[in-house]
């Protein structure tokens, strides 16, 4: 249970945008084994590319490409998770301004720190923007329990803490994942929550999840 200070704003529909957004991803993987990898050319998002304006959409679109079925369902997961919590709390409008935003921005992180060599590398999946909800949620209830595995409870801050940590270091030795990309999410989702904190912040009393 959780104290809720201030005006909530909290949408009397459900988490409508968060399920939607798992099921156009969900749409979008089929698609791709149906059409084939070709498909990645067209709709990834290529560091080279990034300010090209015909392929402007590749910033939107990616977000909802995935490489495999584990790299989607551990996003989707999470958005199910995460998402559904934030939309609830804060109400579609917001939460789907930290989900794109994170997202996009996340393209920025790895435009960024992708090499020189990589810039003809596609980068693909929502993490960019999961990762932002998680930093949203990790400042507006660092203390809310994450069971990991459904038996190991972790608090929200700890859970954030780690997976940066995985990935700052990940930088030391590529490994085909966009790190970059998911610390600019993080990192956006952190503003957000920072600025929200005053008016959607959770006060612990008893934290399950």
């Amino acid at each position: 249970m959780y104290k809720i200070r201030g005006n909530n704003g909290r949408s009397n529909n459900g988490p409508r945008w968060s399920l939607i957004l798992i099921g156009l991803s969900i749409v979008t993987f089929l698609l791709q084994l149906i059409v084939g990898p070709n498909i990645w050319v067209y709709f990834a998002f290529f560091p080279k590319d990034a300010v090209n304006p015909l392929w402007i959409f590749r910033w939107l679109t990616s977000m909802f490409m995935h490489a495999n079925f584990d790299h989607l369902f551990s996003n989707m997961i999470a958005l199910f998770f995460f998402g559904t919590f934030l939309e609830r709390l804060l109400g579609k409008y917001r939460f789907i301004t930290i989900y794109f935003s994170a997202g996009i921005v996340g393209s920025i992180g790895y435009l960024i720190t992708a090499s020189i060599s990589a810039s003809n590398i596609p980068a693909i999946g929502a993490s960019g923007a999961v990762y932002g909800l998680l930093g949203t949620l990790t400042v507006l209830a660092p203390f809310m329990s994450v069971y990991i595995w459904g038996i190991l409870p972790v608090p929200m801050i700890v859970l954030a803490g780690i997976y940066a940590i995985v990935d700052i270091t990940g930088f030391a030795q590529p490994d085909g994942i966009a790190h970059g990309a998911h610390i600019a999410g993080m990192l956006v989702g952190i503003a957000f929550g920072l600025y929200l904190k005053p008016f959607f912040g959770l006060q612990k009393r008893k934290v399950t999840f």
